[in-house]
């Protein structure tokens, strides 16, 4: 385990890092121990968006808005995030941080209209959802991936982008679920029950990378 985080520490030390305002939004999320992603995820997205070019974006998790702000960075002025958050306390927080961005003109908000924030439970905004999205990233309720699942692929286009986050649970996955404390043996299980529908849907094309917390990326036939 040392040597694996000595290494995720050196890779993270590569990372060119955001713009100033991104990075000090970084440090009072962590300050606040806001749950955000993590440098080698951050890296991956900004990779993935400039190779993928997404011009509609769904995201599910804003929590304080770093995420989607620097997928807005990643993916340039003409391109739309859709973004659900469902904890009431950060839904402002995240609102002034998208006006803070356009004030100070960072992470390409050239306009507030560029993101939408939908304020409530997934389960219930993802059915109202219409059109097609190039890329979707997940990162909320961990326990909620394979019920948001069915939407997720109708809201997907073909040759789109899934991305979920933290489906390796800091390495809990390969446990058994009477190895894990009592209170996250439902996520645990609805975690590996995700990650093998994803896996064997005829639909999907998955990889599963040890990036951060684990991400699988779905690209759908």
């Amino acid at each position: 385990m040392m040597e694996a985080d000595r290494l995720s520490a050196f890779i993270d030390l590569c990372d060119r890092g955001n713009g100033p305002f991104l990075d000090r939004l970084e440090q009072e999320a962590l300050g606040a121990e806001v749950p955000i992603i993590r440098k080698s995820t951050q890296s991956c997205l900004r990779f993935l968006i400039s190779f993928a070019k997404p011009k509609r974006i769904l995201e599910i998790g804003t929590a304080v808005g770093f995420s989607a702000l620097l997928m807005s960075e990643a993916a340039g002025p003409d391109a739309h995030i859709d973004t659900i958050e469902k904890y009431e306390k950060r839904i402002p927080v995240a609102k002034e941080n998208f006006k803070k961005a356009f004030d100070q003109k960072e992470c390409n908000m050239a306009s507030l209209d560029r993101i939408t924030l939908y304020e409530g439970d997934a389960f219930e905004i993802l059915p109202t959802l219409t059109g097609e999205y190039d890329m979707i990233f997940m990162d909320a309720a961990k326990g909620q991936y394979i019920n948001w699942l069915p939407d997720i692929k109708r809201l997907l286009k073909s040759g789109g982008l899934l991305v979920s986050d933290n489906v390796l649970r800091d390495g809990d996955i390969i446990e058994s679920r009477f190895a894990v404390t009592r209170r996250n043996r439902t996520i645990h299980s609805r975690m590996r029950e995700y990650i093998y529908e994803i896996c064997h849907d005829p639909e999907l094309e998955t990889v599963i990378l040890q990036t951060g917390d684990g991400m699988t990326l779905s690209t759908k036939k």
